[in-house]
């Protein structure tokens, strides 16, 4: 695979990340890659590049995965070095922690314009109080031109407890595609087990894993049915996505007598063809950043219910345009459910004000064109 840009005379951008796999940060950065055409664009994974990457449709841009086994990376710093000095890029832009310390390798390689984005907390790190991984941001961080969080709480840390300048912080929220991410149109595919008007749809979008908490769901569904005995028969679930708790999860539904009202097929490639026909859109979630799921799920007609926890509020307004509950609280989630569902007219008021919202204030063009404007800044 050739590296170079042959006779394209567009500035190159590489996107640095730890893995890129299905997942929301991966998601902006195809949406970014499919819609900045004035680039070029090369996506370097420091440990590995999967099938995800058939969503990117940019013709050109290139995929390189260093395969770095766990552990610190200092070793691949020459490496790194070495590729970026043949790529020549314009821009280099790392995501989050697991990426920033090459940020270093990209100092050394005097790539012209150094940024670094930060997308929200793992689950190890909830709100980002650890010490040592503020300490390492600030350890890698000298080199970057320009930090870009993704919601207001991210930018309050970086300028906070981290301790960057603010002139050095810009923010800049993820964007939805409105027009792929929109209410129900055609009838739903085939594999859709459900039927509008017979069942009250309740649906989830993410990857199974910790920190999106799926089991927080499974349990505040399972209480739910317990207390909407009337509409109980009518309930479904569909959580889309795979991962480390999707067996779990299958398996607490099945204990509770519910695996017939559920449907967790894993990973799936048509969610725009899905969600518009979810009625309730849950975000379980412990920790988030400007979540693209949820901002999908607005797109889509979906009333909201959302864990008040990283940039969920800069989305959701609670009791405008949704509901906002405690993080890991199935009994507070199932009971906002329970309000969805007792509630039709309320239930379709959230998901209009949602639908409005991600229209006028979430563009997915707004969020192009003001990474594009970053990019420019390195001619």
């Amino acid at each position: 695979m050739s590296i170079q840009g042959g006779g394209d005379a567009r500035p190159l951008v590489v996107h640095l990340l730890h893995r890129f796999d299905t997942g929301g940060l991966e998601n902006g950065v195809v949406n970014i890659i499919n819609h900045l055409p004035a680039f070029r664009h090369a996506v370097v994974a420091v440990t590995e590049i999967t099938a995800f990457k058939d969503r990117v449709t940019a013709p050109g841009t290139q995929f390189i995965a260093l395969n770095k086994p766990p552990g610190q990376g200092l070793w691949l710093y020459p490496r790194v070095v070495r590729l970026l000095r043949e790529l020549r890029p314009a821009v280099v832009h790392t995501r989050n922690l697991g990426a920033m310390e090459f940020q270093l390798p990209a100092w050394v390689a005097r790539v012209p314009l150094r940024v670094h984005s930060e997308h929200g907390w793992d689950v190890n790190d909830l709100g980002g109080v650890s010490r040592t991984n503020q300490r390492l941001r600030r350890l890698y961080g000298p080199g970057v031109h320009r930090f870009v969080a993704l919601s207001r709480a991210i930018e309050t840390y970086l300028t906070g407890p981290v301790g960057f300048p603010a002139s050095r912080v810009q923010r800049i929220c993820n964007g939805v595609d409105t027009r792929r991410f929109a209410p129900a149109v055609q009838p739903p595919p085939e594999a859709w087990p459900y039927r509008r008007g017979e069942h009250l749809v309740i649906g989830a979008v993410g990857r199974m894993q910790a920190v999106k908490d799926p089991l927080n769901l499974v349990e505040a569904f399972v209480r739910l049915c317990a207390l909407c005995p009337a509409q109980a028969t009518q309930l479904r679930l569909v959580m889309l996505g795979g991962g480390p708790l999707l067996e779990a999860a299958r398996a607490r539904l099945a204990e509770a007598g519910l695996g017939g009202q559920a449907w967790l097929p894993g990973d799936r490639t048509d969610v725009a063809a899905l969600l518009p026909h979810v009625d309730i859109f849950v975000l379980p979630s412990q920790a988030e950043g400007i979540s693209n799921t949820l901002l999908e799920a607005m797109a889509c007609g979906c009333a909201p219910v959302a864990t008040a926890v990283g940039g969920n509020p800069e989305l959701v307004t609670d009791e405008g345009n949704g509901l906002l509950v405690p993080a890991s609280d199935s009994e507070a989630l199932a009971r906002a459910l329970s309000r969805l569902v007792a509630d039709p007219a309320r239930r379709q008021a959230l998901a209009d004000a949602s639908l409005a919202r991600a229209r006028r204030e979430f563009s997915l063009d707004g969020m192009v064109q003001a990474y594009g404007a970053l990019y420019a800044s390195a001619r």
